[in-house]
C-alpha cells in the first residue's frame, strides 16, 4: 500500500514513479545522450584544426586560446540567448552552445598533446620521408592521444551536466524533467532524473577510460613514463 501511495505522499524514492513514467524517462535519457554525443563529437572535429592553428606561434595561439577561454566564461543563459536569433528554439541551439563550451577543454588538451611529442621523434619521421600531413596523422596525433582523450573525458562529463541547462528552451534531456519538478517540488522526479544524469556521466567516463586504455597501451606499461609524459 505504501508503494502505491508514494506518489501521493511525494516521497523522494518512489518506484511507482519510475514504472509509471518509464517511457518519459527513456525519451529524456535518449535525448540527453544524443545532445551530449553530438556536442562532443563536433567539438573534437573543431578543436583539432584550432589546436593546429594555435601551434603555429603566439600570433595565433593568443587569439585562439583567448577566445575559447572567453566563451567558457559566458553564462549558459546568456549564451543561449545570444544564439537564439540564429537557431531559434531548437536542439541545434543547445548543441551549438555546448560545442562552444567544450572547445576550451578540447583545444588546450589537443595542443598540449601535440606539443608533448618529442622533437627527436618528429625529426626521425621527417628523415624517413614523412611529409607534414603524414607526420601529423601517423606520428603526432597518435602520440597526442593520451592528452586528447583525457580532454574528451573531461569535456564529456562537463557536457552531460551542461545539457540539463537546455531545458530553458525545452531541449535539455533529463533537465526537462528536473527543472519543472523543482518548481513544483515533485521529489521523486527530481531525484530520479538527477540520479540518471549522474549515472550517464559516470558511464560515459568509464567507457571513455576503457577506450583510452585500449588505444594508448604504452601509457600504462609502467607508471613512471606515464607520469613524466603527463608532466610534459
Amino acid at each position: 500500500m505504501a508503494e502505491r501511495n508514494c506518489l501521493v505522499a511525494n516521497d523522494w524514492i518512489c518506484w511507482d514513479y519510475v514504472t509509471s513514467r518509464s517511457q518519459e524517462l527513456t525519451d529524456a535519457t535518449l535525448e540527453h545522450l544524443w545532445i551530449t554525443g553530438a556536442s562532443v563529437l563536433i567539438g573534437i572535429a573543431l578543436s583539432v584544426p584550432l589546436a593546429l592553428l594555435a601551434r603555429r606561434g603566439r600570433r595565433w595561439a593568443a587569439p585562439v586560446l583567448g577566445l575559447t577561454t572567453l566563451l567558457y566564461t559566458v553564462p549558459s543563459l546568456a549564451m543561449f540567448s545570444l544564439l537564439l536569433p540564429v537557431f531559434g528554439l531548437s536542439a541545434t541551439l543547445v548543441v551549438t552552445g555546448l560545442v562552444l563550451y567544450s572547445l576550451t577543454i578540447l583545444v588546450r588538451n589537443v595542443l598540449a598533446g601535440l606539443e608533448a611529442v618529442p622533437a627527436e621523434v618528429k625529426e626521425a619521421a621527417r628523415g624517413m620521408g614523412y611529409g607534414p600531413a603524414r607526420l601529423l596523422w601517423q606520428v603526432e596525433l597518435p602520440l597526442a592521444l593520451p592528452a586528447l582523450l583525457a580532454g574528451v573525458r573531461i569535456a564529456t562529463v562537463s557536457t552531460v551536466a551542461l545539457t540539463t541547462v537546455g531545458s530553458i528552451v525545452g531541449k535539455g534531456g533529463l533537465g526537462n524533467l528536473i527543472a519543472p519538478a523543482v518548481n513544483t517540488s515533485f521529489k521523486a522526479q527530481v531525484l530520479t532524473a538527477s540520479v540518471l544524469c549522474v549515472l550517464l556521466a559516470l558511464a560515459a567516463d568509464l567507457l571513455l577510460l576503457g577506450v583510452q586504455r585500449a588505444l594508448t597501451p604504452w601509457t600504462r606499461a609502467t607508471g613512471r613514463p606515464a607520469a613524466s609524459g603527463k608532466g610534459a
